[in-house]
């Protein structure tokens, strides 16, 4: 891309427009995590400045990369500044977390301690009542908990380790993009 550029055949990009290896993967937030700085919070995993499920870190594209920065101005990197804030996903968490969740429902789910944990007082006291419906519902509780079907009552996310059992959900929408068949 540098050769093609220094010929001038090609217009530089936009910098938010860079490709994947012109810049690193998630910048220098993660890298700041990494290193014990600011970037990820420990208790969350989650990064600092999550709002809305999005969370801006910041990229560096790579030495000798030609791109135009958010005012237009064409600029030669040389590895270290800014380039543009990248849009990532980020997790909504208030709090719980997912290790004492399935831990309440396999040792204390038949008191409804689980339901109770995760905000759901009613179903909690039902569960205290009928000794977790009699085991059943305290068995389906816990499958349904271990697999992050159930989560907490105010909607977010739970608190995971960084390299734990994260369930990502896949949806379609109208946003996805559906390729089209061919058939032969």
């Amino acid at each position: 891309a540098a050769v093609e550029r220094a010929v001038g055949t090609e217009p530089p990009l936009k910098c938010d427009e860079l490709r994947l290896g012109q810049y690193p993967e998630h910048g220098r937030a993660w890298d700041q995590a990494r290193d014990g700085r600011r970037g990820l919070d420990n208790s969350t995993q989650e990064p600092m400045n999550c709002t809305n499920h999005t969370a801006y870190v910041q990229c560096l594209p790579a030495p000798n990369i030609t791109c135009k920065d958010h005012l237009g101005i064409e600029k030669v990197f040389t590895g270290h500044e800014v380039g543009f804030y990248k849009p990532i996903a980020c997790r909504n968490v208030n709090g719980y977390s997912y290790k004492v969740a399935v831990a309440l429902s396999l040792f204390l789910g038949w008191l409804g301690a689980d339901r109770f944990y995760l905000g759901y007082p009613a179903l909690g006291l039902l569960k205290f009542c009928t000794v977790g419906f009699c085991g059943i519902g305290s068995l389906i509780d816990f499958i349904l908990i271990s697999m992050q079907i159930v989560g907490p009552s105010d909607g977010s996310s739970y608190i995971i380790d960084y390299y734990g059992a994260r369930l990502t959900r896949l949806s379609i929408t109208n946003a996805t993009f559906r390729k089209m068949q061919t058939y032969p």
